[in-house]
């Protein structure tokens, strides 16, 4: 194993379990343990539980917490009901993401963020930066507190159509009532802990944050009544097919919102945040890259950073993500590509080794969601 890589709570869990672990984000996570096919098909059909404790999580407080985040995420904080999460991201000033992020809103001096493994030390330092932004008429810096809580934080999804029941029934936590996108706080064993009817798959499911105790005696209980244990490659199977997008794929540095067709999470109209003046510049200009599904008429897979060429083989784009989707039985990949070649039905081709291989665009969701909202 590699110097300095972090393992979660559960780590001595999925090796006995025989898993194959591979670093990610800095941690020693699972990849599979039964075959990514067979727990792809789980969480569609069943239920399949994931360790995401390598996500970090921020605790934003104080009386200009809504007011800060709101400066700092893409999303509206203030209109939000407590108990709600938001979906946005965090732009650096010329628009980019510095990360897609979760944010959990307990009342409006209180906001918990849940960020990407591979941006933890990035953006807890990025947030603490933004403190010292000045702000309002008397230009001060946000009074806000942030408590850095990831290594305290462990994380269970519990996704799939089968997921209500099993957290109602196997875990005893009370979840049925909640709606797409919302949260409380619960006791498990006497221990606070919170749970959300989120996840990253497009099947219903649920997340749990508790400590690391917690987190065990949840897994095992899971493991008794059956649940399959899923890594992070079906994880990306499953995302993928919805079209959720992936930081360091469909997001990045360089790639804002509007190129990657999220702008439905970036708030113009609240008060300038970061990296607003960019957005709205690109939104009134038109983005010149678009994000698009493509759909191959050969079997061939393409993967990440494969050139994208239109018709005169002129290169257009590439690959953020590609796979031969498990749940549709066809060769799909989401690709960064010019505006001028992002309309549905475009004609192009994608170099695959020395090969092209033809394609056309289509929309970026290759297989309908089943939240439950």
């Amino acid at each position: 194993m590699e110097e300095n890589i972090k393992q979660t709570c559960l780590h001595g869990r999925h090796t006995a379990l025989g898993a194959l672990m591979s670093p990610f984000g800095g941690f020693d996570m699972p990849i599979q343990y039964a075959g990514i096919e067979e727990e792809h098909r789980a969480v569609r059909e069943r239920c399949g539980v994931f360790d995401v404790s390598h996500m970090g999580e921020i605790l934003v407080t104080g009386e200009d917490a809504t007011a800060f985040v709101n400066y700092i995420f893409t999303n509206d904080v203030a209109p939000a009901a407590n108990g709600q999460c938001l979906y946005g991201m965090m732009l650096n000033g010329n628009g980019g993401v510095v990360d897609d992020l979760l944010v959990y809103k307990f009342n409006p001096e209180r906001y918990l963020l849940v960020v990407n493994a591979s941006n933890i030390d990035k953006d807890e330092a990025w947030v603490e930066d933004r403190m010292m932004d000045l702000h309002g008429e008397a230009g001060l810096p946000y009074r806000v507190d942030l408590e850095l809580v990831s290594e305290v934080v462990s994380e269970l999804a519990i996704q799939g159509p089968d997921a209500e029941r099993i957290c109602e029934q196997t875990l005893d936590i009370r979840c049925k009532d909640l709606s797409f996108y919302t949260f409380r706080e619960v006791e498990i064993n006497g221990r606070q802990a919170l749970i959300s009817r989120t996840g990253y798959t497009g099947e219903d499911g649920f997340e749990v944050y508790a400590d690391d105790d917690t987190i065990i005696a949840l897994w095992d209980k899971l493991m008794v009544a059956g649940v399959q244990p899923c890594g992070l490659g079906c994880r990306d199977t499953l995302r993928f097919e919805v079209g959720l997008p992936l930081y360091g794929d469909e997001l990045a540095d360089d790639i804002t919102p509007v190129e990657a067709g999220l702008s439905m999470f970036v708030r113009l109209e609240k008060a300038p945040f970061m990296g607003s003046d960019a957005i709205a510049r690109q939104k009134a200009e038109g983005p010149a890259r678009k994000l698009v599904g493509l759909e191959l008429t050969d079997r061939a897979i393409p993967r990440h950073g494969y050139e994208v060429l239109d018709a005169e083989d002129n290169v257009v784009g590439h690959v953020t993500t590609g796979y031969h989707a498990i749940s549709t039985d066809k060769s799909v990949a989401m690709a960064l590509v010019d505006a001028s070649c992002a309309a549905k039905d475009t004609e192009l081709k994608v170099k695959i080794r020395k090969k092209t291989f033809p394609c056309r665009v289509v929309a970026k969701k290759f297989y309908k969601k089943s939240y439950k909202k």
